[in-house]
Formats: C-alpha cells, structure tokens, sequence
C-alpha cells in the first residue's frame, strides 16, 4: 500500500499557478458582451431604480402626511380653560383627600 505523501510548497504553489492560467484563459476565451444587449440592461437597471426611487418618495410623502395629521390632531386638543372657581374646587378636594389619609 503506498502512504500518503504531502504536496511540498512548490507543488502547491504550482497547482495554483495553473488553477490560475487556467481561469484566466477560460474567461479570456469568452465572446464579448453584446452592446445591444448591455444596452438592454443598463436601461431595465435605470426603470427598476426609477421605480423603486419613486415607491420611496411615495412612502416618505405618506409618512410625512401622517406625521403632519398626527400633530394637528394633537393641536386641535386644546387644554380646557377652566374658571378659577373650578380650580378652587378641584385643590380644596386635593386638600381634604390629603387630610382623610392622615
């Protein structure tokens, strides 16, 4: 039975020199794109950002919208102006619930 024998430095270093070549050579040997083609996709690229550029201005405007309806609900309740009688009665019964705890 033969053992295993380790591949040295310079036997990995040339297997992967000729991984190397090899690629290179295969990609090399690739037909050049095709420029009505690469025209082609450059503008489906340019629709799909145009589209997804306007579904986030559309998402942005409605957030906008919302914020904005938001405070304005929030200004239309205006605190209650409440008469100094009012007032008067609502500390005298702050002050006897106070006394009732003691």
């Amino acid at each position: 039975m033969n053992a295993f024998k380790d591949q040295s430095f310079q036997d990995r270093v040339a297997r992967a020199a000729e991984a190397k070549q090899k690629a290179l050579d295969a990609l090399r040997a690739k037909p050049p794109a095709d420029p009505e083609e690469v025209a082609a996709r450059q503008a489906a690229r340019e629709k799909r950002e145009a589209a997804d550029a306007e579904k986030r201005k559309a998402k942005q405007a409605a957030m906008q919208a919302a914020k904005e309806a938001k405070a304005a609900a929030k200004s239309v309740v205006a605190p209650v102006a409440r008469t100094e009688a009012e007032l008067k009665a609502a500390r005298d019964a702050r002050y006897a619930a106070r006394k009732a705890r003691k």
